[in-house]
């Protein structure tokens, strides 16, 4: 079956000899639709002008392409030497992704993206609470032993990736790390970072692992913010947690991600660079649904009763 839309001998190709890119059609599940992309490729152009180094060569494949190309190797955690032909030559897509990863494009995606969101949600741009995590994840025999460990509780040899969100569940520091490294010094990565990037943050919620006075003394004075520890009444039976639950749904959105079930980086810039992709494709398939006027998809809070106990309380039944 053609891969392409016109004959090869019609096709218009890029400057790359035998790749016709730019006339490739979306056809796998983790394509950007033409709504998505319309949405994504002016912020995309907008942060790479800011981010070009110097005026050089141009672009020679199409950005789009691009983007599906990395976004296929995220959602499906291929190999980069696995990517389907009418993408354009794995070499590349790798080059394309190691040096816009280097000039931190994700990152200002995920900034750009999660302001928009928020005014949309009618927040302010910039957040004034987090609620920070960690989560220990397996690593592949291509990491290296000194960018890893083991995590004595959870029994895991590999990385931790320390995360902090706003309220509604977006990415806003990201801390790759050992595994061995524990929360509350991973807290402190997280906090230099926030304090860099934010100046609104007034209060960081936050697990029993990151009790504490000296993490607390270290966020009033690193970055002004409150710890608040919000702790299980029960230790034995599953609770959903006032404000922690935020967190672990973002954890739920980011194991859709194959690439991210397990680390199979060779370094912590290009694991964290794995999450900022996979947060810029579910922020841009939100945000198109706020532009084209879909109605928001309601979703249950884990602090309101849930439906379906509403309704039996309001009926008596």
């Amino acid at each position: 079956m053609p891969v392409y839309p016109v004959a090869a001998g019609l096709a218009t190709s890029c400057a790359s000899p035998g790749c016709w890119c730019r006339d490739r059609r979306p056809c796998y599940p983790s394509d950007l639709t033409d709504a998505q992309w319309q949405t994504l490729e002016p912020r995309a152009r907008e942060v790479m002008d800011e981010l070009t180094v110097a005026v050089g060569r141009p672009v020679v494949h199409d950005l789009r392409a691009m983007c599906d190309a990395v976004s296929y190797v995220v959602k499906n955690g291929v190999e980069w030497r696995a990517l389907p032909v009418d993408f354009p030559p794995w070499e590349a897509v790798y080059a394309f992704f190691g040096r816009w990863n280097g000039r931190g494009l994700p990152q200002a995606l995920v900034t750009r993206l999660r302001e928009l969101l928020r005014r949309h949600q009618g927040r302010a741009a910039q957040p004034t609470a987090c609620i920070v995590d960690s989560q220990m994840v397996k690593a592949h025999d291509t990491v290296s032993k000194a960018t890893s460990g083991y995590h004595g509780g959870k029994k895991i040899a590999g990385r931790g990736r320390h995360v902090a969100v706003g309220t509604g569940g977006w990415l806003l520091a990201l801390a790759v790390t050992a595994a061995s490294i524990s929360d509350k010094a991973g807290a402190k990565i997280l906090l230099i970072k926030l304090s860099d990037a934010f100046s609104t943050l007034r209060i960081m919620w936050a697990g029993t692992g990151y009790n504490g006075r000296p993490l607390a003394r270290y966020a009033q004075a690193v970055a002004a913010i409150t710890v608040e520890v919000v702790a299980r009444a029960s230790p034995h039976s599953f609770q959903v947690l006032r404000r922690r639950w935020v967190v672990e749904r973002t954890f739920g959105w980011l194991m859709r991600y194959r690439r991210l079930a397990r680390d199979y980086e060779r370094t912590t810039a290009n694991s964290e660079a794995m999450v900022y992709w996979a947060t810029v494709i579910i922020m841009t398939r939100r945000l198109a649904r706020y532009e084209n006027g879909q109605p928001p998809i309601k979703r249950w809070g884990g602090e309101q009763p849930h439906p379906t106990e509403q309704t039996a309380l309001s009926t008596g039944s």
